[in-house]
């Protein structure tokens, strides 16, 4: 009688955890770890059906008459008859079971259970393998995990004792309570994916808010040639591969194809190559399981699966690892990746808009970049050119982000004029659009009485007109004699400002330099304010 209860409250304590577990990993676990410890119980395992494949190793690929699912082997415990092996490895001969295939899989095609008490008794010898006689296991009871009228895989109990009815009732059991709760923890899965999903797509909605960086503005030929690149690759699904100096706006390139796209209600995501450590590159693309590696205490989806369905663009893909790059190839290939510490091959459907600053072509040469996977990247290249190789855009995009700028900053919008155009034009823009952008927004916020100043380095700009002498229109100036009349203008500006280097009413200001150059100038040319 106390064995019967024992066995009840193993059984009872079994099904509250089992209810209670809500990650399927550690629900699988729990099934077979308990199972194995139940009196005369050498081996417990649990198989799921899942997508087939791999297939090629798989060394019953001969019974496979459908490859589109099979049984996966999950979990697994038990004791080998000398105690010396323990049975918890997954990738076994039986690793993979096609549906219909000896035991395991005609009761996962089936939904039949069955249970053999007793192989010495009749003919029921040659249900089980040579391997399982050889540990001593007489009987074995394999059930359906069948959750509302969908098997969703099998869990086999084999004893090296005559099992009794009792015995087979408790495996029956555990195996409906288990699919309820492999159903509910998959459910609970997908509702962690999404919402890390789509925590994922507002925190990028909210950097592109924040960034509010425009849209294509221009008209020059070189942009036109751009938007007319957009419009024939943007219905399509083809990978795209955008290349151009850093700042020249190869996201807004991305963006717009997406925009353009059939994809457009479904998400963008980017991920910055440059910006993740290497060891992070798999587990940031493709995700990972909880404990695939140290410090990974939940799961994470990955950005192709954050992508999915959408398009996913890799911002400098010429950071990539070689180590990760075959494995980039194979989803672009064939839309498949399997987690960090998963051997579960999960499926994607994502488009990839790929953007580099480096010439990809020179890093397959040089043996940095894969060749298969740069021509995978290739198929449709886009060059975006720098800003001083479209200069006539300079005027519009200028106009556009003072107007942004003011409304965002909440200032009255300052007048662009002519001259300010002409400085702007004059500039060689080595940080392109973002340098731009940049500069405008600065001027903006220091406007004084709606008057905007644009502050750019002078080594930079295009070299002013030397100074003329006031006597002398057509003079030749010396290099000291240079030097000596900068050094009095100067001062006189100092004067007039009552020697204020900094703010509205400044020297700087009057001079249209920084304060720190004025500074500096003023510490070169040992310039002192007059006693008295």
């Amino acid at each position: 009688m106390s064995q019967i209860s024992d066995d009840f409250e193993a059984l009872r304590r079994l099904l509250l955890d089992m209810a209670r577990e809500r990650d399927l990993d550690a629900l699988l676990t729990l099934i077979v770890n308990r199972a194995a410890e139940r009196d005369g119980v050498a081996l417990a395992r649990v198989w799921l059906v899942r997508p087939g494949g791999p297939c090629a190793a798989c060394p019953l690929r001969a019974d496979c008459a459908d490859d589109t699912t099979c049984l996966h082997l999950v979990a697994s415990d038990g004791v080998s008859l000398d105690g010396e092996e323990r049975f918890d490895r997954l990738d076994g001969p039986h690793h993979r079971v096609p549906l219909s295939s000896g035991i395991i899989g005609r009761v996962a095609a089936t939904g039949a259970g069955l249970n053999v008490a007793d192989i010495r008794i009749g003919d029921e010898a040659s249900v089980l393998p040579e391997w399982a006689l050889r540990q001593g296991i007489v009987s074995a009871s394999v059930q359906p995990l069948a959750f509302r009228d969908e098997v969703l895989g099998v869990v086999a109990v084999s004893s090296r004792r005559v099992a009794t009815q009792a015995d087979f009732d408790t495996v029956r059991i555990i195996a409906d309570h288990a699919a309820a709760a492999i159903a509910h923890a998959r459910a609970f899965d997908q509702i962690q994916a999404l919402r890390a999903r789509l925590e994922m797509e507002n925190t990028y909605l909210k950097e592109e808010v924040e960034r509010g960086f425009g849209d294509l503005v221009g008209r020059s030929p070189a942009l036109r040639q751009v938007l007319d690149q957009i419009d024939l690759v943007a219905p399509t699904d083809a990978t795209v591969l955008v290349h151009g100096e850093s700042g020249t706006g190869k996201e807004l390139v991305a963006r717009e194809i997406h925009r353009r796209s059939a994809r457009a209600d479904r998400p963008m995501i980017k991920v910055n190559c440059a910006s993740i450590p290497h060891e992070l590159f798999e587990a940031e693309f493709f995700g990972h399981g909880r404990g695939a590696f140290t410090g990974a205490t939940g799961e994470r989806i990955g950005r192709f699966a954050a992508a999915d369905g959408g398009t996913l663009m890799l911002d400098e893909v010429g950071e990539i690892p070689l180590s990760l790059q075959p494995k980039l190839l194979r989803v672009l290939q064939e839309g498949q990746y399997e987690r960090v510490g998963e051997d579960r091959t999960r499926s994607v459907d994502v488009r990839v808009v790929a953007a580099t600053n480096r010439d990809l072509r020179a890093e397959v040469d040089a043996g940095r970049f894969r060749q298969d996977l740069y021509y995978r990247l290739n198929v449709f290249p886009i060059e975006v050119a720098p800003l001083r190789a479209r200069k006539t855009d300079i005027p519009l995009l200028a106009r556009h982000f003072v107007d942004e700028a003011a409304a965002r900053f909440r200032r009255e919008t300052p007048a662009l004029t002519q001259a300010h155009v002409m400085q702007l034009q004059a500039y060689d823009w080595p940080g392109n659009v973002r340098e731009l952008q940049n500069v405008v927004e600065r001027a903006v916020i220091t406007a004084a009485e709606g008057r905007l100043r644009f502050d750019l380095p002078t080594t930079a700009a295009a070299p002013a007109p030397p100074p003329r002498a006031a006597d002398d229109e057509d003079a030749v100036l010396t290099e000291d004699e240079l030097r000596a009349r900068e050094r009095r203008n100067l001062v006189r500006a100092l004067s007039r400002c009552d020697w204020r280097v900094s703010g509205p009413d400044g020297a700087a200001a009057l001079l249209g330099i920084k304060p720190t150059t004025l500074n500096s100038r003023i510490k070169a040319w040992k310039i002192h304010r007059p006693a008295g």
